[in-house]
């Protein structure tokens, strides 16, 4: 099938962006990566009559640390994320997370931002943001508003953007110093889309534990520091309160199999004292 019939304009900046949003409507899409957006195109799941391409902005294509945060523009492709000299040190997560996102040409292309407002509860990003507490800035003609990620996520698909708005950049929390991080999922293949994805973030008085590819959006479970019988009592309690669903590719049952199992790897890997460092 072949997208329906739109008209292409490309913009130079975000305050044009949010123009042509303003005279267009819900008649316009952003255009960035498209690597979603191209696919519900072809298929007539979306149909809009203006595509507004932000993909060439050079005023929305940034990553820089501010005010404690590695900040993200809405133009800036995860690839130029994956390759940051200094990303390992700055936002471990994101550093263990982005290579598991589809494949290398897919994150040459595809945005940051663009995945978090996709907002896909399979989604590696919207899962990191979501671990590390981060937020958005949304921008409209009216103004900028930041947005928590618990805030911004609101179900399959389904986000706090309002009409007119985009998401102008995403702030990432830099690496605390006294936690430990960790990212796994399971997939039918590498590249596909996770039947469960996990991050366990670590402090001396915490385990922050969060899924995605169960629930409808990204769940995050923060605890004392647990261990042996508690800790399984707590993770399997959590892996029923996500209401697993099953499908063609993994039972209800599977899923909640894979949130214990996973959960427990990943915690009991960064509080044994043999952690790697370089999870560090």
């Amino acid at each position: 099938m072949k997208p329906a019939a739109f008209d292409y304009i490309r913009a130079d900046s975000a305050e044009e962006t949010v123009a042509l949003l303003k005279q267009y409507g819900e008649d316009a899409k952003i255009l960035a990566g498209g690597q979603s957006l191209m696919a519900m195109l072809n298929i007539r799941l979306a149909q809009p009559k203006i595509l507004v391409d932000i993909s060439r902005c050079q005023k929305l294509n940034y990553a820089r640390i501010e005010n404690g945060n590695l900040v993200v523009g809405a133009a800036a492709t995860q690839a130029s994320i994956e390759w940051r000299v200094n990303l390992a040190q700055e936002v471990p997560l994101l550093k263990l997370a982005i290579p598991w996102i589809s494949h290398f040409q897919v994150r040459n292309h595809g945005t940051v931002c663009g995945s978090l407002a996709h907002a896909d509860p399979s989604a590696e990003l919207p899962l990191c943001l979501t671990a590390l507490q981060g937020e958005l800035v949304l921008r409209s003609q009216v103004g900028r508003r930041v947005i928590k990620a618990n805030d911004f996520f609101q179900g399959m698909l389904t986000t706090a953007i309002r009409p007119g708005e985009i998401v102008e950049e995403v702030r990432f929390p830099l690496q605390d110093k006294n936690a430990r991080y960790a990212f796994e999922e399971v997939s039918i293949r590498h590249g596909d889309f996770a039947l469960v994805a996990a991050a366990a973030v670590v402090t001396p008085s915490n385990i922050a534990l969060t899924i995605g590819g169960v629930a409808d959006r990204p769940r995050r479970l923060s605890l004392p520091r647990l261990a042996g019988a508690d800790l399984d009592a707590a993770i399997n309690d959590f892996a029923w309160e996500l209401d697993a669903q099953g499908d063609t590719h993994a039972t209800a049952k599977f899923r909640r199999h894979l949130v214990r199992e996973l959960g427990r790897k990943l915690i009991n890997r960064l509080t044994s004292d043999q952690t790697n460092e370089a999870l560090r």
